[in-house]
């Protein structure tokens, strides 16, 4: 009887090592597939005319090369400043996708220049011409950005009014960071299909792409980007930062959104208790697509909802 429970107990635990094994080795090669930046499969499709166009006018205009450390990382990171045709005190940070660079932004930045104010767009850890060998889905990035903002204030001088805008991942960033505590410089905030948080975005993608359930692969692959990335993928909640936002904030969403979930911009806004707040979902666009699909509609109402709220 002693050895038929010690085999039993052997096997047991050999079965249990191995989907161990099985589970750490499936951890590590997702946070290769999601977290360290590379040329993504499932991004695959060429650039968009309005992107290129806007690429092209973006290496013709004047502009600064700005730098900047990472709040708490030994990192480089790089931004485009581009300033208005006429001086102005008025300033949006543009804040790029993921996989993205600023120059992908380039649109938007042509968008916020004809409307006669200056942008900074940055490029985030891991992307473009910044260091770094993880994706921080915003979540790091968003101390970066505040470090941003504070170079503005300290360039331009207090009288500065800021505004805050991020697509996708960018969108996520800006929500982030509206949870933080802001200078009073920044005036308000327009978020484009940002995600609930990091593991919400993971736990749909690996049922989309994939169609895994969350457990027990998520947590997993997030204690691992948590380990070899430094900072808490655990943490990040647009969510938790929205309830302690106080900046006036604009939510814009593609009805067909197959990428962010749609669902995530109900959320994110219900959570925006204590601003200002508005919501466009906007009707089959997919995702990111809002700013393309719609340039004059949308333009009317982003740029609206800065001068609305400097």
């Amino acid at each position: 009887m002693r050895k038929h429970k010690k085999a039993w107990l052997i096997g047991m635990l050999s079965i249990f090592g191995v989907l161990l094994m099985g589970l750490v080795g499936a951890s590590l090669y997702f946070y290769q597939y999601a977290f360290v930046p590379s040329k993504k499969s499932f991004l695959s499709g060429g650039e968009s005319r309005i992107v290129k166009d806007g690429k092209a006018w973006l290496k013709s205009v004047h502009k600064e090369t700005w730098t900047e450390k990472a709040a708490g990382a030994d990192l480089n990171l790089v931004a485009d400043y581009v300033p208005a045709a006429k001086p102005t005190n008025k300033t949006v940070v543009v804040a790029h996708g993921y996989m993205n660079t600023k120059e992908f932004m380039a649109p938007q930045i042509k968008m916020f220049h004809d409307a006669g104010f200056n942008v900074l767009a940055p490029d985030d850890r891991g992307h473009g011409q910044s260091q770094g060998n993880y994706i921080g889905y915003g979540w790091p990035d968003r101390l970066d950005y505040l470090k941003w903002i504070n170079q503005i204030i300290k360039k331009q001088g207090q009288q500065s009014q800021i505004a805050l805008y991020g697509v996708s991942m960018g969108g996520a960033t800006v929500m982030y960071l509206s949870g933080e505590k802001l200078p009073s410089q920044v005036k308000s905030i327009v978020e484009d299909c940002g995600y609930t948080s990091i593991i919400d975005e993971l736990t749909y993608q690996a049922k989309a792409m994939f169609n895994l359930p969350k457990w027990p692969l998520i947590p997993s692959v997030a204690l691992t980007a948590t380990i070899k990335a430094g900072y808490n993928v655990f943490d990040a909640s647009a969510i938790t930062a929205l309830h302690k936002n106080t900046r006036p904030i604009l939510f814009i969403h593609g009805s067909k959104d197959k990428f962010v979930p749609t669902s995530m911009v109900y959320q994110n806004y219900r959570a925006a208790t204590k601003s200002k707040k508005a919501l466009w979902v906007v009707k089959g666009a997919g995702h990111a697509k809002s700013f393309p699909d719609h340039q004059q509609a949308y333009s009317k109402r982003v740029v609206g909802w800065f001068n609305a709220n400097w």
